[in-house]
């Protein structure tokens, strides 16, 4: 029996709920551990508990001069949803992506991007094509291996 490291699924929908949600510059910010800890501290001063995996979306976008800039945002779930939040949090109460390219990647961390690889070659050869954002649920790690799940939308929403 083969060991599976990555398995492929073409049409999965993740719903998150209770989103507090906060826009990360991958150059300013050199340390991600500390950005979620601050994230789930700010959940718990506020009197909710932050609920499930570290979640990260990713998307390219074009900019005024039309140059393509990374956003990264992370994600994290509550048991509340928070009204008054302040910048550099935004709150939502659902985000829903449907009919998603889906991949469980279990391996190790710095090879992580090829999920989003097999995903990439997948829709390509499926002529799926896709809207180019994902969603990264960091499900578990222990020592080099975790186990993620990817979630790339599709432009056609079948």
């Amino acid at each position: 029996m083969k060991n599976e490291k990555i398995q492929i699924s073409n049409n999965k929908s993740l719903k998150l709920t209770n989103v507090l949600i906060k826009e990360i510059d991958l150059k300013e910010s050199e340390n991600l551990e500390k950005e979620v800890y601050q994230m789930e501290n700010y959940l718990k001063n506020k009197g909710a508990c932050p609920i499930g995996p570290l979640i990260q979306y990713s998307k390219v976008e074009l900019t005024e001069s039309q140059e393509p800039k990374l956003v990264v945002k992370l994600l994290r779930q509550s048991n509340t949803f928070l009204h008054n939040i302040r910048s550099p949090y935004n709150m939502e109460s659902v985000i829903r992506a449907r009919n998603c390219m889906y991949a469980r990647f279990n391996g190790e961390e710095s090879k992580l991007k090829l999920a989003y690889d097999k995903i990439n070659v997948t829709a390509f050869e499926e002529d799926i094509k896709l809207k180019g954002d994902s969603y990264t649920v960091f499900v578990d790690k222990n020592d080099d291996e975790i186990i993620a799940d990817v979630f790339m939308e599709r432009v056609d929403n079948e």
